[in-house]
């Protein structure tokens, strides 16, 4: 039986983040319900992998018939997931009180970029543009070029789904001991906020400099990427001075004396370079070989396409195919297990089947 296999969620349909979390639910075994409601491009929705191990059910929510149908799912359901800007679901009379009414003991989850409150809580935004204002995209490069993160990482699933789910499971567990439900505000600009504090505690320790490129995580050349004589990538970061002295043994350069000072930033520039010209004389495969197994906190930089190819991650089955088409697993894994997830709906598959057991 999977971990959450006696919750329902609801999902109204969206993009981005919500969806987002309710893969991970559904991944996790919950009966998630997706709403889906207006014109829709079926060759997309094919292809939606968030979309996967969910039922279908096509509503139109700015009906009476489809609020009501809404609001009677609600009576037996644990969750909801929605991502509108705020004060749409209350137009539409399905918002928090609304349900409550039905159910108190309801799980209200609601994503946004800004937040439900504050003076750009009905503003436009991305991915992007949340991280920026939070400060969270401010350590994301190199110094001297553009802030720039992989796209949805940070903001949208790191700051936005992952912190949905988290206040989901948490208003679960409060429904289970007191029998009353609560309303999640899961805001990207919170959760990305809320993600550097691990990093904001080496500010107040004084290993953190709001200069970029002049801190031990960001600026010195032994936690970065060089490219490879094929072109390719390797990544190094061997914080630790122990770690350290493994990458600098396997390279023989454990008697240059450049290298002899690892946290001495004057000769950082110096040993960039020399790291790249060492880097760049021979391909992946060589570097791989060379760190394969050891402690030096070398790893290449792989597409998502190629990661099957390492030892590790074919081991642990990350990475799969359905219809041809690249996919993660699950995660986490419960009890040393892999979870199969089941197939993506057609689009309003469940309609008729949802339908006969609420009306």
């Amino acid at each position: 039986m999977s971990v959450l296999s006696a919750f329902t969620v609801i999902e109204l349909a969206g993009l981005g983040p919500c969806p987002m979390a309710g893969m991970l639910l559904a991944d996790m075994g919950a009966t998630v319900i997706r709403v889906e409601r207006g014109a829709h491009r079926e060759a997309l929705y094919a292809k939606d992998m968030s979309a996967r191990g969910k039922k279908s059910i096509v509503l139109n929510l700015k009906s009476e018939l489809g609020r009501e149908a809404l609001l009677k799912l609600v009576e037996t359901a644990d969750v909801l997931l929605e991502g509108f800007r705020p004060g749409v679901v209350e137009k539409l009379g399905i918002g928090p009180d609304e349900c409550a009414a039905r159910n108190p003991k309801l799980v209200y989850g609601r994503m946004t970029g800004w937040g439900q409150n504050g003076p750009k809580a009905k503003d436009a935004g991305h991915d992007l543009n949340y991280i920026a204002l939070s400060g969270a995209l401010w350590y994301a490069s190199s110094a001297g070029t553009p802030p720039f993160t992989p796209p949805t990482l940070a903001g949208d699933i790191g700051g936005g789904a992952l912190y949905l789910v988290a206040g989901i499971l948490a208003g679960l567990l409060r429904a289970q001991s007191t029998g009353k439900g609560t309303v999640v505000d899961a805001a990207i600009v919170d959760g990305s906020a809320h993600m550097m504090n691990l990093l904001m505690s080496t500010q107040a320790a004084g290993l953190l400099s709001p200069i970029r490129g002049e801190s031990f995580l960001d600026g010195p050349p032994w936690s970065r990427c060089y490219a490879c004589a094929d072109h390719e990538w390797i990544s190094v970061q061997c914080l630790e001075p122990k770690f350290y002295a493994v990458f600098i043994e396997k390279l023989d350069l454990k008697n240059d004396p450049d290298f002899n000072q690892q946290n001495d930033q004057s000769v950082w520039p110096k040993m960039t370079a020399r790291l790249e010209q060492l880097f760049s004389q021979y391909p992946l495969k060589h570097w791989q070989e060379l760190f394969e197994n050891s402690d030096a906190c070398v790893a290449p930089v792989y597409r998502p396409q190629e990661s099957n190819n390492h030892p590790h991650i074919a081991k642990r089955d990350i990475w799969f195919k359905v219809n041809q088409e690249l996919q993660a697993r699950p995660a986490p894994r419960f009890d040393d297990k892999i979870q199969e997830p089941k197939p993506s709906p057609r689009r309003g598959e469940h309609t008729q089947e949802i339908l006969n057991s609420i009306l």
